[in-house]
């Protein structure tokens, strides 16, 4: 699955769960419920961000008073994830037999992984 969007902050490693956006010729920072999609000129903040920021003098901050919930997994996350389940249903190949002391074989002992995008596979214990 795609990861998360992180917070806008520098530094901060926390999920975003709302987006800042700024009227300028209003002067006002408004902080809403996580946008769709990441857009130009906007910041995704996590919750201890949206909560706490504050504005320059003079402008005013409208801050959406409920619960910020994380975005839920979208068709993307789905489809890679049925993706990931198909590849790792698919049966493993036998490998031929190898010298345990060759240098540029793998251990047998090790399980095979797959990779595919930004997914890992690794196929259960037989």
């Amino acid at each position: 699955m795609r990861s998360p969007r992180r917070c806008s902050r520098n530094g901060c490693p926390r999920q975003a769960v709302a987006t800042l956006t700024y009227v300028y010729n209003e002067s006002t920072a408004v902080v809403g419920p996580l946008a769709a999609f990441a857009e130009p000129h906007t910041y995704d903040l996590c919750e201890q961000h949206a909560r706490s920021l504050t504005a320059p003098r003079g402008w005013e901050v409208v801050r959406h008073e409920g619960e910020f919930e994380p975005p839920p997994p979208t068709t993307d996350d789905l489809v890679a994830l049925a993706e990931a389940v198909r590849e790792a249903a698919r049966p493993v190949a036998p490998r031929p037999p190898q010298d345990d002391h060759d240098p540029h074989h793998p251990n047998p002992q090790t399980p095979p992984t797959g990779r595919r995008g930004h997914l890992r596979v690794i196929p259960p214990n037989h």
